[in-house]
């Protein structure tokens, strides 16, 4: 949390203006709060700053008081001079200070409570505690007739802050509890008797608004000098009320017209309802008998698989619609009735959750007759879910039906770690009940529309239709979070275990074309996630590849012994002016995987396909991010001479939320600035991923790195690339490079990108430099910097380091 104090600042004023307004913030850099003056310095109500980031206020990128070059000074006791951005448009210059800077924590390291006493009650304090409540707090004075009332009680009647009011003008409000209102108020002057009443007020927008009026005597000695207390709005009560009223009536309206298994509950797992059916099948299965009001949770206090399946369901039947699941009621060893559960959420007229209510139809006789046999054929008998064939067939036809305006869907191979180990602890049966509440807990947690298949003993699938990536990684987290917390007890022993998966996305034109090689391809994935480490997804990101999959297993094997026995050399290319004269080295890492034994190196052509294919890429962006930042530590000298160290990053890194974490802790160990260092993102995954590629601009742009586009120009989305996308330098793509000294088509492209780039404040770079001709014809067009082997060639990163000289020094005379 910090707090700043904030006023104009103008250099030809002739006083200073004393004006200035206080803004807290939150760690986020969200506003928590702004006093009275941030209207008349800021030129925004108080009230519609709350909410917002600090950094809308700024009227560039370079001033926000949030940003690097503001903390600094901040963190040095200064203040900063910002220029901001008025409500109306108009800028401004603005002097930031920090009067309060205090780091959030889970916990206070000291920490005490001691009673508030008389001191008086902060105005902030007040005005959240009558906003939360829906109430307001009045006082009249017994001497005076003069009666106060806080912002909460104007906003009950409907009137404007501050508007001048009398008692009399008060009670008009009342409408036909003025007299009432006036005898309560009689009584406690006189007798000092306190009230409470429930009562209607008409308000200044003729509204009539149910109340509660509440007054006590205030004292001085034996003397009353004031009557003081609340009033209460309790529309929102009465409404809910009103709806779980209607919701009663209609419940046993249906329990009284069903066979089924028909349960209301509250929230809190509290019974709302439930009809004989329920009450009958609930004692014969667990012994116990419900009642209304009874705790769901408490009933099921002995039975702790069953209270924890009982309350991920239900609680995912508080926050969605409607699902339905197949289950019995119980997972025991005893034969019981297998039952259709659907769950529908209770919600009032606002839309605000009273809790929940399932129907369970006993499908036993279907699931057993002959008359089931199409069912049999398409689900696993153990757990309910889909079975291998009647996936294959939904995913063929997700395949088929895919269609250009589609987002794409996807696939999630999961597979169960060290689940062999539950049969020689506890046997095959508490195995196969652990499948059966797992896959329970599974089928709650995805949408209607998804399909989920058990493929083998401990292997499941899942087809996520209409799933864009981005939202199918989430979900897949997700689920295998929720594997990982599920805990399943035998005897006492409690059955846990991890999960791995393989994540494919498909789309119109990509991928496997049949639903077998798709699903083997899925499962290939996740075995690499198992032999990787397991408790781990592993998505595919190379679905255009021709290359075999036995040659892919082979090169998989290759590279995971190279990533991880750190057999990674570090090689830079120097990217130099042509333009003009700069002091300083500007640099590429590139890496080279080493072959066992004296095979050479692998190059990124030769080791990225893979890799970005099993989701190994990644790792391997910061395993070399981490090797280079060790590199520079040693060599402290080197500070000054380089100016620019640039990074390549695959798309997996891009999208990567925890990227941003990574990097500053590893920027944190290091004395060169942020400055210096630059990640480059292709132009093909920026063109895939517009809004992450904004995202993790910005996110580089808040550590103070640099941002750059590598292959702008190979398609025509690089032109409003090059001008939208926040980044700090534009690399010109290859293709561009190869006949720029005779083909004119060439040269107005690269002239067309590099005035894009220099209108939008850019730097460029023309790559793959190879001969003079080239060079020349980049010279004249302009572009800043040149990468090529004309230029430099890649050398080892060992070369950059500064040159050490040893002085000998003789021994001096007296």
């Amino acid at each position: 949390m910090k707090e700043f104090l904030i006023c104009r600042h103008r250099l030809d004023a002739v006083a200073p203006d004393e004006r200035r307004t206080l803004v807290r913030i939150d760690d986020s850099g969200t506003i928590t709060y702004a006093d009275a003056y941030a209207d008349a310095v800021l030129g925004y109500d108080p009230h519609d700053l709350v909410g917002k980031s600090l950094s809308c206020l700024a009227a560039t990128r370079q001033d926000d008081p949030l940003g690097p070059v503001p903390r600094e000074a901040f963190e040095r006791g200064e203040s900063a001079l910002l220029t901001l951005r008025h409500h109306e448009g108009f800028f401004f210059t603005a002097r930031f200070a920090v009067r309060v800077a205090i780091a959030d924590a889970d916990q206070a390291a000291t920490a005490a409570i001691q009673p508030r006493g008389q001191d008086p009650l902060d105005p902030r304090l007040l005005h959240m505690a009558e906003a939360s409540g829906q109430l307001g707090i009045w006082q009249l004075e017994t001497y005076s007739n003069e009666m106060t009332w806080s912002d909460g009680l104007y906003r009950l009647f409907d009137l404007r802050p501050g508007s001048d009011m009398t008692p009399e003008h008060a009670l008009f409000y009342f409408q036909e509890y003025q007299q009432r209102v006036r005898a309560l108020f009689r009584r406690c002057i006189r007798w000092g008797t306190p009230f409470t009443r429930d009562l209607h007020i008409l308000t200044a927008k003729q509204r009539l608004r149910p109340v509660r009026l509440t007054g006590q005597p205030l004292r001085a000695g034996e003397k009353i000098v004031a009557v003081a207390g609340t009033l209460v709005d309790l529309s929102e009560r009465l409404h809910q009320r009103q709806a779980r009223t209607e919701i009663e009536q209609v419940l046993q309206g249906v329990m009284a017209a069903t066979e089924d298994l028909v349960l209301a509950l509250e929230p809190n797992h509290h019974i709302l309802a439930l009809n004989d059916a329920m009450a009958d099948q609930f004692e014969s299965t667990f012994g116990l008998r419900p009642r209304v009001g009874d705790d769901l949770t408490r009933l099921l206090a002995d039975f702790p698989n069953e209270r924890r399946l009982a309350q991920r369901l239900w609680g995912k039947a508080m926050s969605r619609d409607q699902f339905t699941v197949e289950m019995p009621l119980a997972q025991q060893e005893r034969e019981l009735p297998i039952y259709e559960v659907r769950f529908h959420r209770l919600k009032d007229r606002k839309g605000h959750t009273l809790g929940a209510v399932h129907l369970a139809r006993d499908i036993t006789r279907r699931i057993n007759t002959g008359d089931n046999l199409d069912y049999l054929s398409r689900h696993d008998p153990m757990t309910g879910l889909l079975n291998r064939r009647e996936l294959l067939h939904r995913l063929q036809r997700a395949i088929d039906k895919t269609g250009d305006e589609s987002p794409g869907h996807a696939l999630l191979y999961i597979d169960l770690d060290h689940v062999t180990r539950f049969n020689e602890t506890a046997g095959a049966g508490a195995c196969d009940r652990y499948l059966r509440e797992l896959a329970a807990l599974l089928g709650s947690r995805i949408r209607q529309r998804d399909a989920l298949a058990r493929v083998s003993a401990d292997k499941f699938a899942l087809l996520l239709d209409t799933c864009a990536e981005p939202e199918a990684r989430r979900v897949a987290q997700a689920l295998t979070d929720q594997i990982k917390s599920f805990m399943f007890e035998w005897q006492g022993y409690p059955l846990q275990t991890t999960a791995s998966g393989g994540l494919v996305p498909f789309a119109p034109g990509c991928g496997p074309s049949a639903a077998e090689e798709l699903l083997t391809l899925a499962a290939d994935l996740c075995q690499t996630a198992k032999n990787a480490g397991r408790d781990r997804i592993h998505v595919h990101r190379d679905p255009g590849s021709t290359m075999l999959e036995s040659e892919a297993q082979k090169r998989l094997g290759q590279l995971q012994d190279c990533v991880r026995e750190e057999r990674i050399t570090l090689m830079y290319q120097t990217m130099r002016p042509v333009t003009s004269v700069t002091w300083g080295e500007h640099i590429e890492i590139l890496a080279r995987l080493e072959h066992e034994g004296a095979e050479g190196f692998w190059l990124p052509n030769d080791f990225l396909p893979v890799a970005e294919r099993f989701d190994l890429a990644q790792d391997i962006d910061r395993r070399v991010i981490r090797k280079t930042l060790d590199w520079l530590r040693q060599h402290p000298r080197l500070e000054p001479r380089l100016k620019l160290c640039s990074f390549n990053l695959s798309l997996a890194s891009v999208l990567d939320e925890e990227f941003a974490h990574f990097l500053s802790s590893e920027l944190a160990r290091i004395n060169f600035s942020a400055d210096r260092f630059c990640f480059e993102i292709r132009e093909t995954d920026a063109t895939q991923h517009p809004d992450k590629a904004s995202i993790f601009c910005d996110m580089m742009h808040e550590l103070g790195c640099k941002v750059a586009l590598d292959g702008a120009g190979a398609s025509m989305q690089s032109y409003g690339l090059a001008a939208r996308l926040p980044v700090d330098i534009i690399k010109l793509d290859r293709s561009l490079m190869g006949e720029l000294h005779e083909d004119p088509v060439q040269q107005v492209m690269v002239e067309a990108l590099h005035r894009i780039a220099v209108t939008a404040g850019k730097t460029t770079v023309a790559t793959f430099i190879e001969s003079d001709e080239t060079l020349r014809q980049v010279r004249r067009l302009g572009v800043h910097f040149g990468q090529g082997f004309r230029l430099s060639p890649p050398r080892p990163l060992e070369e950059l380091a500064p040159a050490t000289v040893d002085v000998l020094l003789g021994r001096r005379g007296l």
